[in-house]
């Protein structure tokens, strides 16, 4: 008979734990990568060391380096790793084949593309289109994407083939319960608590209520008052719920508008510094309705235009 040694599991956790540590070349950044504590990561790579009977990291008080023996597991179980990634790839690859997909940023898949594109789905409904809402620019031609909806030209300038959307406009607005149905005075609208929206810093900056201010002739009491998000889906939601006035995107509240969930008390707006732009991989337009996929995004977002700059 052949002697078969009893099968012992190994630590999954630990065993992604361990080759994060050894690719990203730090216990800390390995955690970051996997959103777990420095501490989490110590703990799941010590079970893996455990389980085999070696000592894989080197720890030095706050410093932890591969051992000779942790450099030539990690040179193993990366192969490993590597085949995850590629049949991951061949699986959205294969999920991707027939359908369009479209990468925006999350606000904008939330509060505007998100809501119209039940308009395409009702004129085109044997087209499959989905939809993912991602901060991140994506590399076309390498990630599954075929169309992105960017901002400004610093992001869309990555991408080679691109066309200009449209240039939003904000506007004050809150919910009519705090209005109590009247036309307030721009002191009185700017008495309430102000919500702010604080793009990441590589965007050019979000219109604020100072340049309002400004711009209709007051002052402000101070210079920061209110609460600041950085998605403007954020601050539109905590308009919606009365916890202030924001300084909202026109293209982002038309439903709200029309629920009367919020209200524009004082039709002043500002223009964005910058366009929203639709970016594409010249292979999408290949696909079945990608030509046409883009000409309607464009289509519905020049008639965005229209109705977000003052009339």
């Amino acid at each position: 008979m052949t002697d078969k040694r009893p099968f012992k599991t190994i630590p999954l956790k630990g065993l992604q734990a361990f080759e994060a540590v050894g690719r990203c070349g730090s216990v800390t950044a390995a955690a970051l990568e996997l959103k777990v504590s420095p501490g989490a990561i110590s703990q799941q790579v010590r079970k893996i060391e455990s389980f085999l009977g070696v000592t894989l990291l080197e720890r030095n008080g706050r410093t932890a380096e591969l051992t000779l023996w942790g450099r030539l597991y990690h040179q193993e179980i990366s192969k490993g790793f590597e085949q995850f990634a590629i049949a991951e790839q061949k699986l959205e690859r294969a999920r991707n084949e027939n359908a369009l997909v479209l990468s925006a940023l999350s606000s904008v898949v939330n509060k505007w593309i998100g809501r119209r594109i039940f308009d395409w789905q009702a004129l085109h409904p044997d087209a499959h289109v989905r939809i993912l809402g991602r901060d991140k620019e994506p590399r076309m031609g390498f990630d599954e994407i075929d169309f992105r909806i960017s901002y400004g030209w610093s992001d869309v300038l990555q991408h080679e083939h691109y066309a200009e959307l449209f240039r939003d406009w904000v506007v004050p607005a809150c919910s009519p319960a705090l209005t109590l149905g009247q036309e307030p005075s721009i002191s009185e609208l700017l008495s309430h608590p102000l919500l702010h929206v604080e793009w990441e810093r590589h965007f050019t900056p979000y219109p604020s209520w100072s340049e309002f201010a400004a711009k209709v002739g007051v002052s402000l009491k101070e210079t920061a008052p209110g609460l600041s998000f950085t998605l403007s889906s954020s601050a539109i939601d905590a308009a919606v719920n009365k916890r202030g006035v924001v300084l909202a995107q026109m293209s982002m509240i038309a439903d709200e508008l029309e629920a009367q969930t919020l209200v524009i008390p004082v039709d002043i707006r500002i223009p964005l510094r910058e366009s929203y732009f639709l970016a594409w991989d010249r292979s999408a337009l290949q696909k079945p309705y990608g030509a046409a996929f883009r000409d309607w995004v464009v289509a519905v977002s020049r008639q965005q235009a229209r109705i977000s700059a003052p009339s």
